[in-house]
Formats: structure tokens, C-alpha cells, sequence
């Protein structure tokens, strides 16, 4: 695999988070040592809700057309990186895929499998905006995506 980051020479890994590690919820002081580079979006991905937190899942080809996911880009050392994958039970409940950024370059990202979501609602926006428990976005709907 080749890494196009600046990983291979300074250590500096890029992450993609779309769930509770964005600023702004529960788990994002996971990232206190990260730098932030900003908002960043992954194509081939479908973002389920599970309520407390969200899931994306890899597409076939013949669906990906659509699939946007929606989060940030943030630039972590190899010790982050390590405590993300504990976060995350790499391997039993996510896995970390090396994916590509629309726009152009690389990020680790964590997705789960199909199997695990088939009975949560899709975020078609592929924005996941918190825990579902009481929360409807200006539109009515539980998380639709749209702007208010």
C-alpha cells in the first residue's frame, strides 16, 4: 500500500472522523493532541445511525453513486492512533480503512459492517449531527441534513 501522507516522514497520520470524535461531542477530547485541518468528505461510504453514535459502511460500486460521507479531516501521531483503534474496538466493532478524500489524497477512517447496521436508518446526507435520542432537525425529521 502506498501511503500518500506525510505519515512515512514525520509521524503525522490523517484521520477521518464523522461521529463522536468531531469537535463538538462526546469523544472528540480523544483528539486534545490532534491538529484539526478541517471539513472533509469520503465517497463510497453510507452513514447509518445507531443512536448514541453513527456507522459508515462500505458500498457496492453499483451503489456508491451518492454515497457522500460528511465529517473532518484531523492529522494525529501514531500513540493517537493507537488509542483510537482501543476507542473504536479495532478490530471487533470498526475497522480502519485506508480511504480516499474527495478532493484528492488519503485518511484512515472507521467503518463497520453491513451486517451490523442492516436494521439502523440511513443518514442519506451522510452528516451525522448527534445522538438520536430526541433530536429533529429544523424539518421535523430525525437528522435529515438539510441546512435550517
Amino acid at each position: 500500500m502506498v501511503i500518500e501522507s506525510k505519515e512515512a516522514t514525520t509521524g503525522i497520520i490523517p484521520v477521518f472522523v464523522y461521529g463522536t470524535l468531531k469537535r463538538g461531542h462526546a469523544n472528540h477530547r480523544w483528539l486534545a493532541r490532534a491538529r484539526w485541518h478541517g471539513p472533509a468528505a469520503m465517497e463510497g461510504l453510507r452513514l447509518h445511525d445507531l443512536g448514541p453514535f453513527p456507522m459508515a459502511v462500505q458500498v457496492r460500486p453499483q451503489e456508491a453513486a451518492g454515497c457522500r460521507l460528511q465529517g473532518e479531516l484531523v492529522w494525529v501521531d501514531q500513540a493517537c492512533l493507537a488509542q483510537l483503534d482501543q476507542l473504536e474496538a479495532v478490530p471487533r466493532l470498526y475497522g480502519r480503512l485506508w480511504w480516499p478524500l474527495v478532493g484528492g489524497g488519503m485518511a484512515w477512517v472507521y467503518v463497520g459492517r453491513s451486517a451490523q447496521v442492516r436494521h439502523s436508518p440511513v443518514l442519506a446526507a451522510g452528516l451525522w449531527l448527534g445522538p438520536r435520542a430526541g433530536r429533529r432537525c429544523p424539518h421535523g425529521a430525525l437528522a435529515c441534513g438539510k441546512p435550517a
